[in-house]
């Protein structure tokens, strides 16, 4: 069994910053490629970002610039950093573990959080 546990979401204006943090426990899935995806209020999941277990680095074009995907696998963890924050950013965000196929669909991931949610006033 695999647990995640993302906190680090809240309340920022536009132009803020927030790091989400993911804390992965069970089965050692911190060696897969982890992802971020969002989901806003009557849209569907949406792809973020992903490292990949040699640290390479995938996002979708909106956040390229702005934000940053790490990982620390000694504390299991996995951190989105998130600059430059504007209100369409507002969504759930929830990590999870690739498990094969592309990065970008929510569909290849296993092992979902329970979200923290990220709201950027204008």
């Amino acid at each position: 069994q695999v647990q995640l546990v993302e906190s680090g979401g809240g309340l920022v204006q536009a132009g803020g910053s927030l790091r989400l943090s993911c804390v992965a426990s069970g089965r050692t899935v911190i060696y897969n490629a982890m992802g971020w995806f969002r989901q806003a209020p009557g849209k569907e999941r949406e792809f973020v970002a992903t490292i990949n277990w040699s640290s390479s680095t995938f996002y979708t074009d909106s956040v390229k610039g702005r934000f940053t995907i790490s990982r620390d696998n000694a504390k299991n963890t996995v951190y989105l950093q998130m600059n430059s924050l504007k209100p369409e950013d507002t969504a759930v965000y929830y990590c999870s573990a690739h498990n094969a196929g592309s990065y970008y669909r929510a569909s290849n991931y296993d092992y979902w959080g329970q979200g923290t949610q990220v709201t950027v006033a204008s």
